[in-house]
């Protein structure tokens, strides 16, 4: 995962997630955060927003991984 705070030279402006964007490449993108409110470091895996209402846990698109049964 990346955390952006520019691109092409220049801060990201606001409504491209600024002043940070999470990018997490490999996944949906409904695993990117456009905004980030916070961050917690955890030594376990905890089911966030998506996973809590469904989706896949890992949500790779190359395995078609959108929903928990998939």
């Amino acid at each position: 995962a990346w955390i952006a705070f520019a691109y092409d030279g220049a801060p990201l402006p606001a409504e491209h997630g600024g002043p940070a964007r999470l990018l997490v490449p490999h996944l949906y993108f409904w695993k990117s955060a456009k905004w980030i409110a916070g961050l917690r470091i955890l030594d376990r895996d905890e089911p966030g927003f998506w996973e809590q209402n469904g989706y896949h846990a890992r949500g790779n698109p190359w395995e078609e991984q959108r929903y928990s049964g998939d």
